[in-house]
């Protein structure tokens, strides 16, 4: 194979070699210098943010959980609060009725005892009445038998005799 018919891109001189590794060498010399280090403090400054973001949602993973643990802890010591204001609550409210019922017991007691009373009144109002009725009743019709019995005064003579010997006999 014949290297002189080939295009000159494919196979430079001595002279272009040279100067091409020369300047590879020359950029390769500053990337070396100043680019490499620049690279590598980028990747060491990445690698230490993402290192540090770790550490970081580490530690909040366990504040999270420590949080977690305090809110249980938490919602446990209001739960035996609720548990506790609730039977106060039931408590009192216990205590609220009874003393309701007691009240309500009293005066009922002392609603019936009135009621007696203001029953027993009227019951001797009543026979207060009934024998002042009858009393009045018996005088009428007493009065009405004497003056068809005593209508002379013959009669009326005989009735005050009798009446003075049954005084004077029971004396």
């Amino acid at each position: 194979m014949d290297f002189s018919k080939l295009p000159s891109i494919l196979t430079p001189d001595l002279g272009l070699l040279f100067w091409m590794l020369l300047a590879f060498l020359v950029v390769f010399f500053v990337l070396a210098k100043y680019g490499f280090p620049a690279i590598v403090n980028m990747v060491e400054d990445r690698k230490k943010y993402i290192d540090d973001s770790l550490q970081k949602a580490h530690e909040a993973s366990e504040r999270l959980e420590n949080i977690k643990q305090e809110s249980e802890a938490i919602l446990q010591e209001a739960r035996a609060q609720q548990a506790q204001i609730l039977k106060e609550a039931a408590d009192t409210r216990e205590a609220i009725v009874q003393k309701a019922q007691e009240t309500a017991r009293g005066e009922g007691a002392r609603l019936l005892a009135e009621a007696r009373a203001e029953i027993e009144g009227e019951k001797q109002q009543a026979i207060r009445d009934i024998r002042a009725q009858v009393a009045e009743l018996s005088v009428q019709v007493a009065e009405k038998v004497l003056k068809q019995r005593l209508s002379t005064d013959a009669e009326q003579m005989k009735l005050i005799d009798r009446l003075l010997d049954d005084v004077t006999a029971v004396n």
